[in-house]
């Protein structure tokens, strides 16, 4: 398949990130809309999910509105996603463990950032804590983390699509 070259070229990769950029702001809306309106608490795992997730948007909404360097915000995109991805498949296995398995609950993310060093609040974001084995919500059988991880695929095969576009002939 023949993509465009030169000026086509940048605007549909410039394009493809601002489709990236509308789908990050789509899924955090939907998980502001899950936290205020259905008051479904995040977990650390789902914080680190959202932060990685908002860098890929952030840096596909610069790619669009810059139009330079197309290919190295692809690159970032996408490397924010595999990340983000990392987490998300790290929920999903702490929600398969059994029960017995599962590690104990800690405090809510806003206690341990009053309460604990710095160093330790990011170590429960990173590993997770029993709360984050818990699935408060599912839809036809797939968790919130599931559909993260789904979010997260779709963007870097998105920012594959932008890298395509962007590289020069």
């Amino acid at each position: 398949m023949n993509l465009p070259a030169g000026p086509g070229g940048t605007a549909a990769a410039r394009g493809v990130a601002g489709l990236i950029a509308f789908g990050v702001a789509a899924m955090m809306g939907v998980a502001l809309y899950m936290e205020h309106v259905m008051m479904l608490s995040p977990c650390p795992l789902c914080m680190m999910q959202r932060i990685w997730v908002c860098l890929a948007g952030i840096v596909a909404l610069l790619a669009a509105l810059h139009g330079r360097a197309l290919r190295a915000h692809a690159g970032i995109t996408a490397l924010a996603c595999v990340i983000g991805a990392g987490f998300s498949l790290r929920q999903l296995w702490l929600q398969s463990l059994p029960p017995d398995e599962v590690p104990a609950c800690g405090p809510d993310l806003a206690y341990m950032l009053d309460a604990f060093p710095l160093a330790d609040v990011l170590m429960a974001m990173t590993m997770g804590t029993g709360n984050c084995a818990l699935v408060d919500w599912s839809l036809f059988g797939i968790s919130i983390a599931g559909y993260m991880l789904i979010g997260f695929i779709g963007i870097i095969v998105l920012s594959a699509v932008q890298f395509r576009l962007a590289t020069p002939r």
